[in-house]
């Protein structure tokens, strides 16, 4: 039996990580519920226990032990708090950005590199929860097919903005003034995630092209991306457009990614079965479909890739980074 420190727990991924334990059944002897001062003393349940939530800082941190801390708390917390967890023997595997491009840290989806757990220091980042699902349907045609370039276009839900963003949907729709993002969400579409950089790309899309690189360990992958946010409640779909080292055809596609593991493929179109945000929401797979050639290069293809960004873009993946964990010993 494991002891367990969620940090953030209040949030709307805090909240997740609890549930998916308790789905799981993940085998922890004592769970600890941290959040900033305003949310300390609330009261959270776990398995039919009542948790109180505790501020999170040193003292509070220091008088216990832990052997995972599972974060979502920002970037600022992370950087701070992920390196006092692992000096008091936690393994801190963390939802921000704080950690995912650092060298030491490995950057990890269970499905796609679980080897590169085994190099951490105490510290495990989970991607982006775009990159997340993209690169679980991406690594079977990388190790079968080999990739040239890949091009990523984002339809990104209002959850990934945290709960105002849910908010601003909401409340979008009955007419209000938006609070979250510049322009109203409700009825719109935002071609923005994150901050704009000097180069045109948002941080977003930078995030996807940078970490997708590290997972797949090639650093000259040609990768470019565009990240919308619409106005769906939970689950982001993603186009992507993937150009092939090798000649393929498509039902050996479709077998390749129906037997990958974290994979279900939803795909014919004369039934119009194909993966739709509603449909996957609360789900843990990443869903496949729309699986057809593109005509216009050489070994080009296309896929739509829908997935739960809250579960397995977020708090299930981190989870499941401590199973590995708990396996391997």
């Amino acid at each position: 039996m494991f002891n367990v420190a969620i940090v953030g727990a209040t949030g709307n991924v805090g909240r997740k990580f609890i549930e998916i334990l308790e789905e799981r059944n993940f085998p922890v002897k004592e769970l600890f519920l941290f959040a900033s001062k305003r949310s300390a003393g609330k009261v959270m349940k776990f398995k039919g226990k009542d948790i109180v939530v505790e501020e999170l800082c040193e003292e509070n941190i220091n008088n216990k032990k832990v052997d995972f801390a599972l974060f979502s708390a920002g970037g600022d917390t992370s950087l701070e708090f992920a390196p006092k967890f692992a000096k008091i023997g936690a393994v801190a595997i963390d939802n921000s950005s704080a950690w995912r491009m650092n060298p030491e840290v490995p950057l990890v989806v269970p499905e796609v590199n679980p080897e590169d757990i085994k190099w951490h220091k105490g510290i495990i980042a989970n991607p982006n929860c775009s990159t997340i699902q993209a690169v679980v349907a991406l690594k079977p045609l990388y190790d079968n097919y080999g990739i040239k370039r890949i091009v990523y276009s984002t339809y990104q839900a209002v959850s990934g903005a945290g709960m105002q963003g849910i908010e601003d949907l909401e409340n979008g729709l009955k007419g209000e003034a938006p609070k979250k993002f510049p322009y109203p969400i409700a009825g719109n579409v935002l071609p923005h995630i994150d901050v704009f950089l000097d180069n045109g790309y948002t941080k977003e899309e930078e995030k996807m092209i940078k970490e997708t690189r590290k997972i797949l360990h090639n650093d000259n992958l040609r990768i470019t991306a565009t990240t919308v946010r619409v106005p769906v409640l939970n689950a982001h779909s993603e186009s992507i457009n993937i150009e092939l080292e090798k000649e393929f055809e498509i039902n050996n596609i479709v077998d390749l990614l129906s037997n990958s593991k974290g994979i279900i493929v939803y795909d014919n179109t004369k039934e119009l079965k194909y993966p739709t945000a509603l449909q996957v929401s609360g789900k843990d797979e990443v869903f496949v479909g729309r699986i057809r050639k593109d005509f216009s290069i050489d070994n080009g293809l296309n896929l739509w890739v829908v997935a739960d960004n809250i579960r397995k873009g977020a708090a299930l993946n981190a989870v499941q980074i401590a199973e590995i964990m708990i396996n391997e010993k």
